[in-house]
């Protein structure tokens, strides 16, 4: 029998896929905060995003990831609505 050449610790291309996905609204959410005006505010929310993905970070079932990526989507929509509210 062919054993793996992969580290048993590698991705699957779909595990990858979600990594990225988890990353990217990670970002956008930092970028988003970043645009909030009141100081203490602005800290708050960074530190509630960071304690959110860190508490989550061991999730493997992939339909709990995907809704987890699918509600800060739509936290971070909400977001932005606030924050375009205010400018204007």
């Amino acid at each position: 029998m062919a054993t793996s050449r992969l580290p048993p610790a590698t991705l699957t291309l779909k595990q990858f896929m979600r990594r990225q996905q988890v990353l990217l609204l990670y970002r956008r959410i930092l970028q988003a905060i970043r645009q909030v005006p009141n100081d203490s505010d602005r800290r708050y929310l960074k530190d509630w995003a960071r304690e959110e993905f860190k508490r989550n970070k061991n999730a493997t079932e992939e339909d709990t990831i995907r809704m987890m990526i699918t509600q800060g989507n739509m936290q971070l929509k909400e977001l932005e609505k606030t924050l375009a509210l205010a400018r204007s």
